[in-house]
């Protein structure tokens, strides 16, 4: 599955996180398209639990069901790095993950869990770390336009089935669904119903993830800015 990212700019944002090597580092972001890269050395550092890293994604909307499971890759939205300007993270790294039904106060949502981050010269690492259980939801209604949910959105299998059955709307490019995951209300039930609501994700707000274990990663000390 591709995914791409969206490139934003920005100035430079103090993260309140720390890495840890033989002394603790500010951990920072930097605004997208600042760095280049010249050859220098590196080294293993770890990026303690706790800290957030912005992810994006290259469509303004993903809607899923609350039952079902998804593959997602997202990228990561700008460059990480410590105080010394090493690029720990590069921004354009993908995370490969799922999102997964959550609850939240009683309320049904969906919670992205990364597992695999694939940085850009194609080294893989396993990450440990989730964003926030999004519950904000749309209403799927029988017969109504589907323009505005589906406008440069990336549609669940689960959501597409509500969105076929309810508005007859067949034409759906989904993601990738997770076997065995459940998919959404069965047919019979959906089409006894007049309307069904989804989850709307905004992946540039929404999707950040927060380590939840410490991550290992190269400390490449040749980046200027």
């Amino acid at each position: 599955m591709t995914s791409f990212y969206r490139l934003k700019t920005g100035t430079a944002a103090l993260m309140a996180m720390a890495i840890t090597t033989t002394a603790t580092i500010p951990l920072l972001t930097l605004a997208p398209a600042s760095a280049q890269r010249v050859f220098g050395q590196s080294n293993r550092v770890s990026i303690p639990s706790g800290v957030t890293i912005p992810l994006t994604h290259d469509k303004d909307k993903i809607v899923v069901t609350p039952t079902e499971t998804v593959s997602l890759t997202l990228k990561v939205a700008t460059n990480i790095i410590d105080n010394n300007r090493n690029v720990l993270i590069p921004r354009g790294s993908e995370v490969i993950g799922q999102l997964r039904p959550a609850t939240r106060n009683g309320q049904k949502g969906t919670q992205f869990f990364a597992s695999e981050i694939i940085f850009p010269n194609g080294n893989r690492q396993s990450i440990n770390a989730n964003s926030r259980i999004v519950t904000k939801t749309e209403t799927i209604s029988r017969g109504a336009d589907t323009g505005q949910i589906l406008t440069d959105a990336a549609i669940g299998a689960g959501a597409a089935s509500v969105i076929a059955l309810l508005t007859g709307n067949r034409s759906i490019e989904v993601l990738e669904p997770v076997a065995g995951g459940a998919a959404g209300a069965a047919a019979s039930v959906l089409l006894r119903k007049k309307q069904q609501q989804v989850i709307s994700i905004d992946p540039q707000q929404d999707l950040n993830i927060t380590l939840r274990s410490n991550l290992l990663v190269s400390r490449s000390s040749g980046f200027e800015y």
